[in-house]
């Protein structure tokens, strides 16, 4: 692709001015004190709002620069001031924003009087200084294509006192070292934010020769994922007064004073904790049985969560006191980063089950915990089958693998409630008999991606109830429930026109089997029963997960002494947790 230079892009923004052309310049439309009756001659005032109308043809999109209205004006008024150097001395604010502009070029230079310079969203991979005029106080080159600053080393705009560098790939030591007071003695202002600087002390340090920077931006850069940000940023910085949009209050600079002389504390590595809650809407395994199925094999039901986290190590808080968990920051060995899946505990089915799964990953590759977070994690639910079946024998016969049994101890408590003794003298010998159990059985239930884009821009905790989306395998037992209780229906519309044919002998017989038939299905068909007096159609409860994903963050000074402190001077003793 090649390259398009800003001098070229601006010289075409001031020809669609059109500043000769009419209703502009010098021309036969203008009525002058010379002008004869009857000539095509227009007022100065109906020149004026053909340009500033705009349903008028003549109206002129003017966002790139706030003089332009005016300049054109001025080619109303006074046509005859409006040379080359006068036209490019006007300006003072440029914004050239997505114009795919890839060269700063010397051409810049003839705007002598420019102040505020705008490039967002362009393709500049460079700055070179000796091409900014010397006076301008703003310069914006957000998301543009930079990964160094090494040309700003000479013949710096001196008067800048706005510098937006923000979501471009910065980030080294170098260009912590470009960023001083001595290239940038007047500076108010300076956006970092989305870029790539990890090493939080060598940053901070070059900053604080910034004696005039007073408004700071640095929020989605990858060390702000740690826990001493911003305390650390807030004490080392004393003459800051607005952090990532937020004024610093005299509590809060309280709270970290003392921070930024203890910079051996300052850890470059990330903890974040992830909580899975509860889960409603799974449906009821039980409902996919078949009601005459045989009782073998022993069908067993399990459910977890899965998802994957990027992590050097993790820690389950559950297993590990908190002081355990903290002395991790004084222990970790370096080891590479991977995307390792990790599961909640599995449990059988309920309405709601609660995992109560809480784990803290410590990571140290902060520029990849970020692309993770701007990335989300996905959330899956799967369930476990397990078939147990007997060892062969006369006494025992073995079902057809392909059908499906109902759950053991759900048949059990049945028979019991049932009062059959030959049911019960059944269950005794099938609680005899060793079972072998096939390999489980895992399918996916849903599965949801779940944003965490907002841990990067300043959040520090991520909860939600996300919705699990609905599989075919759900939509398909789903249709095999509503077949079954269709067919249901026209069985029980069938007995009671036997009954109304039969008499009230054959009514109170129908009545205590359908008794019969909901105790000894542990309550389960009644509770169908009330879903078929009511509709023909059973809609399945949304399946909702509660998520939680939280940064550890220091609130003061004396908690991070009392957190890490303790195990400093043990940094070579100390074992690593996993």
């Amino acid at each position: 692709m090649s390259s398009i230079k800003l001098s070229a892009v601006l010289e075409k923004q001031i020809q669609r001015l059109c500043l000769n052309d009419f209703p502009c310049g010098n021309g036969t439309w203008r009525k002058t004190e010379g002008s004869t009756e009857g000539a095509e001659t227009e007022d100065t005032d109906d020149l004026l709002d053909l340009l500033s109308c705009r349903h008028s043809p003549w109206w002129h999109d003017k966002s790139w620069s706030p003089q332009a209205p005016a300049l054109r004006q001025l080619a109303v008024l006074t046509p005859g001031r409006l040379h080359t150097d006068f036209i490019y001395n006007y300006f003072t604010t440029l914004r050239i924003v997505d114009k795919g502009v890839s060269v700063i070029d010397d051409g810049l230079l003839k705007f002598s009087k420019l102040e505020e310079l705008v490039l967002s969203n362009n393709r500049i991979s460079e700055i070179p200084a000796e091409n900014l005029p010397s006076t301008l106080k703003i310069l914006e080159l957000r998301a543009n294509r930079l990964s160094a600053l090494n040309s700003l080393t000479n013949c710096l705009p001196p008067r800048l006192e706005y510098l937006s560098l923000g979501s471009n790939n910065l980030g080294s030591h170098e260009d912590s070292c470009h960023l001083t007071g001595r290239h940038w003695p007047q500076l108010v202002c300076l956006d970092l934010s989305d870029c790539e600087f990890k090493d939080q002390q060598a940053l901070l340090s070059a900053l604080s020769t910034l004696t005039c920077l007073r408004t700071l931006v640095l929020e989605g850069n990858p060390f702000t994922l740690t826990p001493s940000y911003p305390g650390f940023t807030v004490d080392s910085l004393p003459q800051l007064s607005c952090l990532d949009t937020s004024w610093i209050s005299a509590e809060e600079r309280q709270c970290f004073r003392g921070l930024a002389k203890n910079s051996d504390l300052i850890v470059d590595r990330a903890s974040a904790t992830v909580s899975v809650g509860r889960v409603r809407g799974i449906p009821d395994p039980l409902m996919r049985v078949e009601e005459n199925a045989p009782d073998f094999p022993v069908v067993n039901y399990g459910y977890f969560i899965t998802y994957e986290f990027l992590s050097h190590q993790t820690v389950n808080l559950v297993t590990y006191p908190s002081d355990n968990f903290h002395s991790l920051y004084m222990s970790y060995t370096a080891q590479n980063v991977t995307l390792s899946g990790h599961s909640t505990s599995k449990l059988t089915w309920s309405e709601r089950m609660d995992f109560s799964h809480t784990q803290t990953y410590i990571v140290s590759d902060l520029g990849g915990l970020k692309r993770f977070f701007n990335q989300g994690l996905y959330l899956t639910i799967e369930e476990e089958k397990v078939l147990s079946w007997p060892a062969a024998s006369e006494d025992v016969p073995l079902a057809k693998p392909s059908r499906l049994a109902k759950e053991k101890k759900s048949s059990k408590e049945s028979r019991i409630k049932s009062g059959s003794t030959k049911d019960k003298s059944k269950d005794k010998k099938k609680k005899s008999v060793e079972l072998f159990q096939d390999a489980p059985i895992r399918r996916i239930l849903g599965s949801v991606h779940i944003p965490l884009h907002s841990l990067v821009t300043g959040g520090q905790k991520v909860l939600c109830n996300v919705r699990a989306l609905q599989t075919e395998s759900e939509v398909e037992a789903t249709q095999t429930l509503e077949k079954d209780l269709g067919k249901k229906m026209k069985e029980d519309k069938k007995k009671d026109e036997e009954s109304k044919q039969g008499g009230g002998s054959s009514s109170t017989t129908q009545k205590n089997t359908a008794a019969s038939k909901g105790k000894g299905k542990g309550g389960q068909e009644c509770e169908m029963d009330v879903h078929t007096d009511n509709s023909t159609s059973v809609q399945l409860e949304p399946v909702t997960v509660e998520l939680n994903v939280e940064l550890e963050k220091w609130q003061s000074a004396s908690e991070a002494h009392e957190l890490l402190l303790p195990h400093h001077n043990s940094l070579s003793k100390q074992p690593v947790l996993s």
